[in-house]
């Protein structure tokens, strides 16, 4: 059985997320990952390509943290495929014990993220992954939670960046990767 190309795994992921226009509002084109989920094949090939990225750019990475919700799909499996632990940035009141937060703008109010306090320690490379960029207000604000606890990010990966919305921006200069752009 031949391998695929890292171009015919893009294409497969590619063709597994399906646009829903007019979602949740009128004039938004909404990119569903849901089928890629379903997908053994497509879901294998977003963890390959995500394995192989890493594997390449950074020789030691200490920790994955992925964002609530969609993050915890993609985060554990690469961090089991990798041999390192797995951190969930989760909102705000939904972790046990002591935490460390950060509150970020949302377009119509504020939100907050957390982790537990011992989760990370300063000075431990970590990779921070979510689903999709859009404008980049929840990534930017897992970045600052990783400064604020010391850590060294090595980079943000996402399967989705919707380039129109310009979020890398919000990124400050972090390090940035996405498999597909719409």
């Amino acid at each position: 059985m031949c391998s695929q190309t890292d171009e015919e795994k893009l294409q497969q992921v590619r063709c597994a997320i399906r646009t829903i226009p007019d979602f949740p509002k009128q004039g938004i084109l909404f990119r569903d990952i849901c089928p890629l989920l379903k997908d053994p094949k497509a879901f294998n090939a977003v963890i390959e390509l995500f394995e192989d990225h890493l594997k390449k750019k950074f020789p030691q990475i200490h920790l994955i943290l992925g964002l609530d919700a969609r993050g915890f799909l993609f985060g554990p499996v690469l961090a089991h495929r990798l041999g390192i632990g797995f951190v969930p940035i989760r909102k705000k009141g939904k972790l046990p014990g002591p935490t460390f937060s950060v509150s970020y703008q949302l377009e119509y109010g504020e939100a907050e993220i957390e982790i537990e306090s011992d989760s990370v320690q300063a000075k431990q490379k970590v990779v921070i992954v979510d689903d999709l960029l859009a404008t980049g207000g929840t990534l930017s604000a897992a970045c600052a939670l990783m400064k604020k606890v010391g850590a060294d990010i090595l980079e943000c990966l996402v399967v989705i960046e919707l380039k129109e919305l310009n979020g890398v921006k919000k990124l400050n200069s972090v390090p940035f990767h996405s498999l597909v752009q719409f």
